[in-house]
This record gives structure tokens, C-alpha cells and sequence, in this order.
């Protein structure tokens, strides 16, 4: 390993991919979303970048840990049970692996987020 290999956010040159939630789990809204993977490791557990999404909510249901910082904007985050949490720009936070409820986006979101999927056994 070297330096060339540090991944610097400020200067990736990832593709953007462009995406719906899957139709089903669309509860408001048409939130089209945005994802620049700036790093995948080797064995495909573990990605970071950055992902952008429009006003929407749908559902979630994490097979993954994910880290997030959110850049901009305002989203809701509710679990099952209908307990919430507001997230705004500065707020950093981790979702872990088996959370299942709803992402509601109430102003355009851009987030950092880290990724670790866990091996399935």
C-alpha cells in the first residue's frame, strides 16, 4: 500500500448511480436518489461514500452497519414502533444491522455514509 491509495473525498472521481427505492416500498413522495461509492474494499464488505436523496419516505431495513453524516438537508428516521429521530446537517450517527422502519427525507438530503455488511453465516 501507498498514498495514491488513500481515498480523499474531496477529490474522488466516482460515477454517480441513480436510483428509486424499489415501488413497494415508496410511502410518499418520488425519492430519487443519488450514490457516489468513493470505496468498496477487496472482499466487498465494506463501502464509503456519498448519497443524495430527494423529498420522499420509504421503508428500510438494514442488513448492514452504516455510520452517516448528514451534510445537508433534513430527514426522519422512524423505527417500527414509530419512535423518531430528526436528523440535520452536523448530525453523525450509526444505524446498526437488523434496524427496520422508514427513512423520510422533508428537505434534499446529502449524507457521508460508511458501510460494513456483514457476512451472512
Amino acid at each position: 500500500m501507498n498514498i495514491q491509495q488513500i481515498v480523499d473525498f474531496a477529490h474522488a472521481n466516482s460515477t454517480p448511480e441513480h436510483y428509486r427505492p424499489a415501488p413497494e416500498k415508496v410511502l410518499k413522495g418520488d425519492p430519487a436518489q443519488t450514490v457516489r461509492n468513493h470505496y468498496t474494499s477487496p472482499c466487498g464488505q465494506f463501502n464509503s461514500g456519498i448519497w443524495e436523496g430527494d423529498v420522499g419516505q420509504w421503508t428500510v431495513r438494514y442488513s448492514e452497519h452504516e455510520y452517516c453524516e448528514i451534510l445537508q438537508g433534513v430527514s426522519v428516521l422512524r423505527d417500527r414502533d414509530g419512535h423518531a429521530k430528526t436528523l440535520r446537517a452536523g448530525d453523525r450517527f450509526v444505524i446498526p444491522a437488523g434496524f427496520e422502519g422508514t427513512w423520510e427525507v422533508l428537505e434534499p438530503c446529502r449524507k457521508v455514509y460508511v458501510i460494513f455488511e456483514q457476512a451472512v453465516r
